[in-house]
């Protein structure tokens, strides 16, 4: 990597970390994702209703976790059955167990802002929007019917929701028990959030407000009151049930990674974790060893020995050695080339090797005569001795030679 690249990777490196810092030090936001679980504090939890009600209850409460038609399955006692969450959408078979619940005596409670279309219709039903007329501003404000809960101000919102209200079809039977406006003026544009209907020997109470059970609403003034208020119409001799599994939000942890990214700090220590991670894959991920020297390959010294040992004889003079080592080393040559015995050298001998090497008989009788010749020369000189050099050369050499029978 050049110094320029890794100027640019450093400069690039701290504007991440530049990046992480300003993401990680920011505010969080705040949530508004309606939960409505009793463990949630989020501002549309329900951490603060739940806690301050079972603190409050003598009776017996009892939390459920499973579908209602499981429940109602195992034959469920009388009681009040309690359901808030932004949207309760029983399926068919299930509302009518739960219906032939309620019309044995008991009580159903639903909080939300969306309700089974067959429950309104079985009511004579149907839910509406409020929109503002006058101001653009949507917050909905709250209060009563009855003159004993009904208080002189108004319980406010702080925040911006749209208002749902039900809107009776013909012959509907219900009683309203509180409502909702948006408006500044105060009878004409209130709308009922909260109504009971007789079913049977039971009752029906729908509350079109969720957001009223929420931490938010509760813990501003006294806004908590309200709910108070609202829990006053069931009976509160009969055992209660809270409903847990028509919830928003999430109830227990769906992935193993939820308790560090849900805190801020444990969040970016992870995304720290990784990105250390990918860097050291980058830079030290690589496999490291020492460098293998170059070994170079031992020469071949034998011409330089040949060489040196031959001029070694020269320069001693000794003409007649020089002569019988090139004997020699022509019969070896004979031998492993040719694939011929030097010991009997007779016509048949000279037939086989001028068929081997391309020379004719002639050439190879004179040669190995003048070897005869020289090797018998004790007081051989050195021009005899380059003659049978040259001579030996020639012959091997097909090139030199005429081809012969």
């Amino acid at each position: 990597m050049t110094r320029t690249s890794k100027i640019i990777f450093g400069g690039f490196l701290l504007l991440i970390l530049l990046l992480t810092y300003l993401e990680a030090t920011e505010p969080e936001p705040v949530n508004w994702t309606p939960s409505y679980t009793a463990t949630d504090k989020i501002p549309l939890g329900s951490f603060v209703f739940y806690k301050s009600w079972m603190q409050a209850e003598t009776r017996q409460i009892n939390e459920v976790g499973i579908p209602p038609f499981e429940k109602f399955s195992d034959s469920l006692e009388n009681g009040s059955y309690f359901f808030l969450n932004n949207s309760v959408n029983f399926d068919p078979d299930e509302l009518d167990k739960i219906l032939n619940w309620v019309s044995r005596g008991n009580q159903l409670f639903i909080a939300a802002r969306g309700f089974s279309a067959r429950l309104l219709d079985t009511l004579h039903l149907e839910t509406n929007v409020l929109t503002p007329k006058g101001d653009l501003s949507s917050k909905p404000k709250l209060n009563f019917t009855n003159s004993r809960q009904k208080t002189a101000k108004d319980f406010q919102f702080k925040n911006e929701f749209p208002g749902i209200y039900f809107k009776e079809k013909d012959s509907a039977t219900i009683n309203v028990l509180g409502d909702v406006r948006i408006d500044k003026t105060e009878e004409a544009t209130k709308k009922p959030n909260f109504i009971s209907a007789a079913f049977g020997a039971g009752k029906i109470f729908l509350h079109s407000t969720p957001e009223a059970f929420g931490n938010y609403f509760l813990l501003t003034k006294e806004n908590y009151r309200y709910s108070e208020k609202v829990l006053a119409h069931l009976n509160k001799e009969a055992p209660l049930y809270l409903d847990e599994y028509y919830k928003a939000g999430k109830t227990s942890f769906g992935s193993p990674l939820y308790v560090l990214l849900s805190n801020k700090h444990l969040k970016w220590a992870y995304y720290f974790l990784l990105l250390g991670c990918v860097l050291f894959i980058i830079f030290e991920g690589k496999r490291k060893q020492r460098a293998i020297p170059v070994v170079k390959p031992l020469k071949n010294q034998s011409y330089e020995y040949a060489k040196t040992v031959g001029d070694l004889y020269l320069e001693e003079k000794a003409y007649k050695d020089l002569i019988q080592k090139k004997i020699e080393l022509f019969l070896e040559y004979v031998r492993s080339n040719y694939k011929l015995s030097t010991k009997t050298r007779d016509e048949e001998f000279y037939n086989l090797l001028a068929s081997k090497s391309g020379k004719s008989k002639a050439e190879g009788k004179k040669l190995f005569e003048k070897m005869e010749e020289l090797s018998k020369n004790t007081a051989a000189e050195k021009s005899e001795f380059f003659e049978l050099s040259e001579a030996i050369n020639n012959y091997k050499n097909p090139k030199n030679g005429t081809s012969g029978k």
